[in-house]
């Protein structure tokens, strides 16, 4: 029986604009953790380790009140809180209620801060936004400022006075009562906050980091003037096999036209036999607990000086191959780098990707640790010995497995270009489009552990094929004998031990062609092969539809940045004007297609494991009868008319490539 209630109303008035700090409160979760309040505090903590990184504060003190509140107070310059020239609004208004907004987006001019922890411009004015109560003091230049906000808005306006005799000379001081309802728990993890505020002191040697508890009266106080290596080794689960290897290294001027002055990296590395390690970086003092481009920088310095040291003096049995995590593996390391502009992933920074960082600390902690082994031979075979042994254990592991597999396995087809490795939980197989792509895929991939497998056109439309006849098809046919497993159902439990990869990844163009590719991949895969995603094997490849050359500015140098659509690219282009690019002082390049790039090009872009974006693939959300009648409609042959009514509704919201 059709419905009898009226149809929604949907006008101009349906349309709701969401201002100031209202996507915050509405979304809490896209800006900050909402696990406890403890990311919003460490918001106004690294505001105030910015002051001392930028070398104008010794002290942070750190206050648990009896309310519930938390201060954080420093000595560093004090926010300014004079009129903005081009708002009209006080500075320290608009840095605690406005997104996007503060001190840390100006590189060039007067470099408030050369280096500073990320620039998504959201900081305290979340923690603003998710607030019961805010209140701020700021001492600066003889003068003392207050102002008081509630969720977000002003409550009591700013007040300026005269500082009286004894009055600190300059700092600011922030107090917070966090809001409960937006946060699974209102209580602040301590060990977590206590590791936060140690680091700090850890990474500034000689600033004194203090926690408080006002009902116990108790302080902690933490100043290290040994920095990572004390840290480090207080903190080691073992005994380490060799001494230390520690060191800095920061960009000078005109040392290298890659990196800007000051731009480098600090770090400490400890090599133990067994036990758990301790990895712990740093981008600008924030801490990265999902690692990203610094640390894979560290993992390549490290594997490229320990092969060059086996090599240089042939210590490497005959028949074992290593391999990064061959060295990473036994590695406890304290990584503190400094990047003029941090790209991180995501509001919360907890993973770093800007490519150049993994460049910049490889480059430096290459040549470094190449040093460190030829003047200490001894302890340098002892590393070799340990990351020899790594290997053969693996090369034994991934032997018994490929042994387990090995009957009856059908020819694999003659386009696959195999990988060496038989490790399920290194190997991955990309399904490219033509030939002139596959090829620049076969010259830039990692031989030991990528696969290429090159497909003639477009695959078949495999919504509607019956299982029996899917191996007419060549391209079907060859996907699934070099995979190694059989097309299935959703309720079938097939045969998963011939699967010769962990990853299957799908490599198409960034244009509209490459997105149907895509389509019809993931049509034949969640038809057919529907426990590969269920069990997260698929994966989406993206790789970059343009390329940025951009042009030297203030500390910044030259620059290849990659994007992966018109948003990306135009989002470069507004931070290059930022920055003080003169307009049209770069040059913008759009590939047609993977054949277009150079093998080094696909390489750091789409294949390499640490610059990469892939994204898995799953139905997870929607639910396979969801993605199932979806699917149905926009891929079974009697459905042209659901299509049309599609196209009418939707078709305003597509985007044409010409």
């Amino acid at each position: 029986m059709p419905s009898t209630k009226p149809p929604a109303k949907y006008a101009e008035d349906s349309i709701r604009v969401l201002k100031g700090l209202e996507p915050v409160k509405q979304r809490p979760g896209m800006y900050t953790r909402t696990d406890s309040p403890l990311h919003t505090i460490q918001e106004v903590i690294d505001n105030a380790a910015d002051e001392a990184l930028a070398g104008f504060g010794k002290r942070i003190a750190l206050t648990l009140h009896s309310d519930g509140s938390v201060s954080v107070d420093d000595d560093g310059r004090g926010i300014p809180f004079g009129v903005h020239p081009e708002e009209g609004v006080s500075v320290l208004e608009i840095v605690y209620t406005r997104l996007h907004a503060g001190g840390k987006f100006d590189k060039g001019g007067s470099n408030a801060y050369s280096f500073s922890g990320g620039l998504h411009g959201v900081g305290v004015s979340v923690t603003n936004a998710l607030a019961k109560k805010l209140a701020v003091t700021v001492y600066r230049e003889g003068q003392v400022a207050t102002i008081t906000f509630s969720g977000g808005d002003v409550t009591e306006k700013l007040e300026v006075n005269k500082t009286k005799a004894g009055d600190r000379k300059q700092g600011t001081s922030v107090r917070v009562w966090p809001d409960a309802k937006y946060f699974d728990s209102g209580e602040l993890p301590k060990n977590e906050l206590v590791h936060l505020l140690r680091s700090k002191a850890v990474l500034m040697p000689g600033v004194i980091v203090t926690l408080t508890h006002e009902k116990t009266k108790e302080t902690q106080t933490w100043q290290y003037k040994q920095g990572l290596a004390d840290y480090l080794m207080q903190s080691l689960p073992a005994e380490p096999l060799i001494p230390l290897f520690e060191g800095e290294h920061y960009a000078e001027e005109g040392e290298a036209e890659n990196n800007a002055e000051g731009e480098g990296a600090a770090w400490c590395v400890a090599f133990t036999e067994d036990g758990n390690t301790l990895r712990e970086s740093y981008v600008n003092l924030i801490p990265t607990v999902a690692g990203g481009t610094h640390e894979a920088g560290l993992k390549d310095g490290l594997f490229a000086a320990v092969k060059g040291f086996i090599d240089m003096h042939s210590l490497l049995p005959k028949g074992v191959k290593l391999m990064p995590d061959d060295v990473f593996s036994r590695a406890s390391f304290v990584l503190s780098a400094k990047v003029l502009d941090p790209q991180f992933q995501g509001q919360t920074k907890e993973r770093l990707n800007s490519r150049d960082a993994l460049r910049l600390v490889a480059n430096y902690t290459r040549p470094a640790l190449e040093l460190w082994l030829n003047q200490h031979v001894e302890h340098g075979k002892k590393l070799a010995e340990l990351v020899i042994r790594q290997a053969q254990t693996r090369q034994r592991a991934s032997q018994k497995v490929e042994k387990r597999r090995g009957s009856g396995v059908a020819v694999l087809p003659g386009k696959l270009t195999d990988c060496e490795s038989r490790d399920l939980e290194l190997n991955e197989v990309f399904l490219v489009e033509g030939d002139s792509a596959g090829g620049s895929a076969k010259m830039g991939r990692n031989k030991e552990t990528q696969a290429v497998l090159p497909l003639r056109g477009k695959v078949l439309n495999a919504w509607e094929v019956e299982r029996d006849r899917l191996f007419a098809n060549n391209e079907i046919h060859d996907i699934a004998v070099a995979l190694g497993v059989d097309p299935h159902g959703a309720n079938d439990e097939p045969d998963m031990s011939g699967l010769r990869y962990g990853k299957v990844c799908i490599l198409a163009d960034a244009d509209i062609d490459g997105s149907h590719i895509q389509v019809l991949l993931l049509t034949l895969f969640f038809r057919h092969f529907p426990k590969l995603i269920e069990r997260g094997h698929i994966h989406v490849a993206k790789p970059p539809l343009y390329r940025v050359d951009a042009p030297a500015r203030g500390k910044k140098p030259a620059a290849k940045i990659y994007a992966l659509d018109d948003g990306e690219r135009d989002a470069i282009l507004d931070k290059l004007r930022k920055e003080g690019a003169r307009e049209g002082s770069w040059s913008i390049g759009r590939f047609k297609g993977l054949g277009e790039m150079t093998a080094v090009q696909l390489w750091e872009t789409t294949l390499n494991p640490d610059t990469r974006r892939l994204l898995q693939v799953s139905f997870a959300e929607l639910g396979t009868t969801a993605t199932t009648s979806a699917l149905t409609k926009l891929m079974g042959k009697g459905e042209a008319a659901a299509r049309r009514e599609l196209m009418a509704l939707r078709g305003d919201a597509v985007e044409v490539d010409v």
